[in-house]
């Protein structure tokens, strides 16, 4: 009796370390679009006010973990039964990628030079209106970076038990939300935390000097994942199309792939902005 139990302690010991093998060059593979997650999420996590960026961003959280409850067990499933559905849902992802940064890129150059005037009767109602659509917008690109980062892992596994896979695929996806989102969350903070070492030093020394480096370095930190996270959208959306096209992927062999990979997805992204403005203005939305 006692020989059968360790006999399953060692089966399940066994299995772990299969478990924790795979995970290992799963994370390594996905590295480059957790990278592109982090950047991509913190940027459209900033820019609220100090007080709503912590719920502003357990919002998003939830949003991501929801997103992988659902995207797990259907790229398992449509692993064994419809693996076609899996390149189709990846290609549709990354039309709306492209898309988003392409918008970006659009709207920076249109706004450019101009200040926005934002009133104090405007900006009550405004600040949760806005809320509301970043966090849509960011919980919708979580989604596609996540399946993304669910199929990248699974296809790490695919040569492995259906158990392997699983536990694989899960621990992936729980790393990349925590992971991604606990940096995400010590970022916004950073100013905060940069006026606790400045009052606690009474504003001398080292502590001082380093916490308004802190305060002073979030405006650029923000700037400069604002332009990384654009660019990231971009790549990964060209990534995508690059490794789903078998065109796209022998398409001019000399030029190196991270340059191909932004030509084409800012080339796709155009393409689908022009076709999303044209069609709002021939089925423009009715507005009480």
């Amino acid at each position: 009796m006692a020989s059968g139990f360790f006999a399953i302690l060692d089966d399940i010991a066994f299995l772990m370390d299969d478990v924790a093998m795979a995970t290992k060059i799963a994370t390594r593979k996905t590295a480059g679009i957790l990278g592109d997650d982090l950047a991509v999420n913190a940027e459209k996590a900033t820019g609220f006010l100090s007080d709503r960026e912590l719920p502003v961003l357990w919002s998003i959280t939830k949003g991501s973990f929801l997103n992988k409850i659902i995207i797990v067990p259907l790229a398992l499933l449509l692993n064994v039964f419809f693996p076609a559905a899996i390149t189709v849902i990846l290609l549709l992802g990354g039309l709306f990628l492209a898309y988003e940064g392409a918008e970006k890129i659009v709207e920076f150059f249109r706004h450019y030079g101009k200040e926005e005037v934002v009133t104090a009767k405007e900006s009550g109602s405004a600040v949760i209106s806005d809320e509301k659509v970043k966090i849509k917008s960011a919980v919708t690109t979580d989604f596609i970076l996540s399946v993304e980062i669910v199929i990248i892992a699974l296809g790490t596994v695919a040569d492995q038990p259906l158990t392997i896979q699983i536990l694989t695929v899960s621990l992936v996806a729980l790393l990349a939300t925590v992971g991604v989102y606990g940096i995400v969350a010590l970022i916004v903070r950073m100013d905060d935390a940069g006026y606790k070492l400045i009052k606690k030093s009474n504003d001398k020394g080292f502590f001082s000097g380093l916490g308004n480096l802190l305060v002073k370095g979030l405006p650029v930190i923000i700037r400069i994942l604002s332009v990384v996270g654009t660019i990231a959208l971009i790549l990964v959306s060209g990534g995508i199309f690059i490794h789903n096209i078998h065109f796209l992927h022998d398409f001019l062999p000399a030029i190196p792939d991270i340059v191909k990979e932004f030509g084409i997805g800012l080339a796709v992204g155009l393409v689908v902005f022009i076709i999303v403005v044209g069609f709002k203005k021939i089925f423009p939305r009715t507005r009480k």
